[in-house]
């Protein structure tokens, strides 16, 4: 007990019995290693006591009276001119009671951290486990549905997809020329409201009517179409709109199976106006190869002057010997008038 080395040499003068019935006598008390000695005039010890077990009858009054814990019939009086012995006994019982163990104080703050954890695993887990959970479990059948839902909700602002019956059959061979992971996607044209391309859940593509008409070869589209199936292996169209929609919405997918229209709306709205998330070069050139597409197409349609895009230029795994085409002339054609002019 390190506190002790400050007290090792001090002795007092005070009154103490050994039993209630007993008379109170003289004695000289001093500090020991862990122990209070007390002792008579002839230097005879009388009694030991614990410094841990030392408690005091009359906190804050005097004469300072103290006893072994648990025997309050022993007592060891101390008047006020030993105010340095008080206060040295006061000073090792304190330092012994903060070195107990305090169950209740122990079990508040294992409540306290147990509720903290709690709490950070609502905050910061647990939503990302229901989101990944909530997207993982979704049939490909309602993911059409929300899809769908978006479509109609976007027509409403940008207007009908183009639908020229001669088109139709070559926009589906393009679109089972450049087949998602899971499978060829709907590819679907709009008048206006989406100037290049936007990826809805259920393995949707909506695609601007200028990719067709403003540019000479397919493969401005086709890397546009690559660009949104490479975006969707990255992270999950599913995914986007629910990260978008936040943990309400998930949490109500998951138990009913359904989207609010405010939540559909609002998420429409924000499929206009984001930029797409941007991907690397290296990313698109492994996409531009493994779909056996020419990626400076692509790459000049993003940036005229090709500053930009230079690696894509430069490295396009097909600029010394062209692909197999993507579709014949006549049907790039009949996609260049899909919008009727």
């Amino acid at each position: 007990m390190t506190a002790l080395s400050a007290y090792d040499r001090l002795e007092a003068t005070g009154l103490w019995r050994a039993t209630p019935d007993e008379q109170r006598r003289d004695v000289i008390v001093s500090i020991g290693e862990a122990t209070l000695t007390i002792t008579d005039s002839n230097d005879r010890a009388l009694a030991h006591w614990s410094i841990p077990a030392i408690a005091r009858a009359n906190p804050g009054h005097t004469p300072a009276v103290f006893h072994p814990d648990g025997d309050p019939g022993e007592i060891l009086e101390l008047p006020d001119n030993e105010s340095e012995m008080i206060e040295a006994i006061e000073k090792l019982r304190l330092a012994v009671e903060r070195a107990r163990p305090h169950p209740g104080r122990l079990r508040m703050v294992s409540l306290v951290l147990t509720f903290a954890a709690v709490v950070a695993l609502s905050i910061f887990w647990l939503p990302g486990a229901l989101l990944n959970h909530t997207v993982s479990v979704v049939p490909e059948v309602k993911r059409q549905e929300i899809g769908a839902a978006l479509l109609e909700n976007i027509r409403r602002v940008a207007g009908r997809a183009c639908e020229i019956d001669n088109a139709q059959a070559p926009l589906t061979r393009l679109s089972t020329r450049l087949p998602s992971p899971s499978g060829p996607s709907q590819l679907i044209v709009l008048r206006g409201g989406v100037s290049e391309a936007v990826h809805l859940p259920g393995n949707i593509i909506l695609l601007g009517r200028a990719l067709f008409e403003d540019f000479e070869e397919p493969d401005v589209a086709a890397g546009f179409i690559i660009a949104e199936h490479l975006r969707a292996s990255l992270q999950d169209p599913l995914r986007r709109l629910l990260d978008r929609a936040g943990f309400a919405a998930t949490v109500r997918l998951l138990t009913t199976g359904a989207l609010t229209d405010d939540t559909l709306q609002a998420y429409t709205e924000h499929l206009l106006t984001a930029t797409p998330h941007p991907l690397t070069d290296e990313t698109l050139l492994a996409g531009f190869k493994a779909w056996s597409v020419r990626a400076a197409p692509y790459a000049y349609a993003m940036d005229i002057t090709g500053e930009t895009t230079l690696g894509l230029i430069e490295a396009d795994p097909f600029a010394s010997s062209p692909p197999d085409p993507l579709i014949s002339d006549a049907d790039w054609l009949r996609l260049q008038n899909i919008c009727g002019g």
